[in-house]
C-alpha cells in the first residue's frame, strides 16, 4: 500500500531530522488510530510566533500568536472519514489538510506544563490531526471530552505520557 505523504517545512532554524521523523510517526499513528487506512497527504509547517500570528490573523481574525493552526481539507464530523474517491487524481493521495505549529509555543508550553518539548510537540501534532479529521473542542462539554480522550489514547500508543 502507498504510504502517507507528510512533507514538513520549517521556517525556523534548529528543526532536526529526528524531530521531523517523530512528527511523521505521530501523524501516522494518529491517522491509524482513527481508522485512516488509505494513503493521505498532511502538510506540516513548523514556524515562529510571528508567522503563526500572521496566519491566525488572516484565517481566524485573531491577532495573536497561537500554538497550532489546523486547516482541514474536508468538513468532517468526528468519526467520519473522507474516502479514497476524494484522492487527488495526480498523486492518489487524499489531501487531509495543513498543520502549522509554532516551535516557540512548543518550548514555552512544555516549560509551563513541566514536560518535554517532545511531549508538547507530540500533543500538538496529535491535536491538529484530530482537527483535520473533524474533531473540535469549541464547546467545553462532550466535544472537548471526546477530543481529549482520543488525544490521550494516541499519545499513550506512542508511549508519550504526562
Amino acid at each position: 500500500m502507498k504510504r502517507h505523504y507528510i512533507p514538513i517545512t520549517a521556517s525556523v532554524p534548529g528543526v532536526s531530522g529526528s524531530q521531523q521523523a517523530f512528527i511523521r510517526r505521530v501523524v501516522r499513528t494518529a491517522l491509524a488510530a482513527q481508522g485512516v487506512d488509505f494513503p493521505c497527504e498532511v502538510d506540516v509547517l513548523l514556524t515562529s510566533d510571528a508567522e503563526i500570528q500572521e496566519l491566525n490573523r488572516e484565517s481566524r481574525q485573531v491577532d495573536k500568536p497561537t500554538d497550532v493552526l489546523s486547516f482541514p481539507a474536508f468538513g468532517l464530523e468526528p468519526g467520519e472519514l473522507p474516502g479514497i474517491d476524494d484522492a487527488d487524481p495526480g498523486t492518489g493521495l487524499v489531501p487531509l489538510g495543513d498543520i502549522m505549529i509554532s516551535m516557540e509555543h512548543v518550548a514555552a508550553q512544555a516549560k509551563e506544563y513541566g514536560h518535554s518539548n517532545k511531549r508538547e510537540l507530540g500533543y500538538l501534532v496529535t491535536h491538529s490531526v484530530l482537527h483535520l479529521l473533524g474533531f473540535d473542542h469549541m464547546d467545553e462539554g462532550p466535544q472537548k471530552a471526546q477530543m481529549r480522550a482520543r488525544e490521550e489514547a494516541i499519545l499513550s500508543e506512542l508511549g508519550i505520557t504526562r
